[in-house]
């Protein structure tokens, strides 16, 4: 019997950057995004909520199979990792010491057989067990990042002033332009990213492994 597919191994170069930074182009992929403001770190806040429908939503899908709803195509696989834009009103430079002034979108990406109909499926499914959460807030969606900079933060989040700078310095020495804030032709706008390798809840600040990326233009 094969091993679950796991994004994080099959596309290390993705999920697995080393802690100095390196350009990476990033192609199309699905995510069920949830919009919202505010602190990340108020208990039971609009982050935490949001937190809980993304996950919910993606084991949703993940389990289908064990109840014989299985979509097309499916395949045994690993929910990949938390994801993270974060930006303020003013963005540049990206500022996470102002909490409260955060505006995000937090996200899951999803294996490519899930469609519009298997994540309606999914929120019909989720809203039996759960009825109280907003699930008119979560979306389907295709994001294609596109060049980036990028590299493995270790520490805790507020610490990642010195892994941005680094990311931003890079880019400038390499002849690069930061795209934060440019609109991609989907529509979508380029913001500072973090993918989270690891449950702060779990580990140690110190051991924290996070991905910060930072779009970027010629």
């Amino acid at each position: 019997m094969s091993s679950p597919m796991d994004y994080k191994k099959v596309e290390k170069n993705l999920y697995q950057p080393k802690t100095v930074p390196m350009i990476v182009d990033v192609p199309k992929m699905t995510f069920i995004m949830v919009d919202g403001k505010g602190n990340p770190n108020e208990e039971a806040g609009e982050y935490a909520k949001a937190i809980e429908m993304l996950y919910g939503l993606a084991y949703t899908i993940r389990m289908s199979n064990k109840s014989g709803n299985a979509p097309a195509d499916f395949f045994e696989y690993v929910v990949p990792p938390l994801e993270g834009l974060w930006w303020t009103e003013i963005d540049r430079p990206f500022d996470t010491s102002q909490k409260d002034q955060l505006i995000w979108t937090a996200m899951i990406r999803q294996p490519e057989f899930v469609t519009e109909g298997v994540f309606r499926w999914a929120v019909d499914e989720l809203k039996k067990k759960k009825p109280e959460l907003e699930l008119s807030k979560a979306r389907l969606q295709e994001f294609t990042e596109g060049l980036c900079v990028q590299m493995l933060h270790m520490g805790p989040y507020d610490t990642e002033a010195v892994t941005v700078k680094a990311i931003d310095d890079f880019a400038a020495a390499n002849g690069y332009v930061n795209g934060i804030s440019d609109v991609l032709p989907d529509g979508i706008i380029r913001r500072h990213h973090e993918i989270y390798l690891n449950d702060p809840r779990k580990v140690a600040p110190e051991k924290m492994k996070t991905v910060v990326r930072h779009p970027i233009r010629k």
